[in-house]
């Protein structure tokens, strides 16, 4: 059974999510909705907020899934952790960092690639 892609989508975010915690990430938010767009994940790494993107390529013929995430992406993601902010104040005066988790088929199976500070709020 091949499944959708909602589906998928959920199944690479809880490995991204794992692959993050397992590096000590804790998971604050999943699939934050606002007007702008959806955070996939909020994580708190140390005192730092962590807003993460994960893209999953089958292959990389056109790209890695990091390369996905364009300057409009980028955009609509600020704006997306700016509205997460208003709506939780407690973390409002936190540094906060934009990272990608991108997936793609290697040759053992799937590989994780976290890009740190994937992008400036700016």
């Amino acid at each position: 059974m091949r499944l959708s892609a909602r589906q998928q989508g959920s199944r690479w975010e809880r490995a991204a999510e794992s692959f993050l915690r397992r590096r000590g990430l804790r998971t604050l938010a999943r699939n934050f909705h606002s007007r702008f767009g959806e955070i996939d994940l909020v994580m708190l790494e140390e005192s730092v907020l962590v807003f993460v993107e994960v893209r999953y390529r089958r292959n990389d013929r056109h790209g890695s899934g990091a390369d996905t995430v364009t300057r409009n992406k980028q955009l609509r993601l600020v704006s997306a952790a700016r509205q997460y902010l208003r709506h939780h104040a407690d973390h409002a005066r936190r540094a906060c960092r934009f990272d990608v988790v991108s997936i793609g088929n290697g040759t053992e199976g799937a590989e994780l690639q976290w890009i740190r500070a994937a992008f400036d709020a700016d």
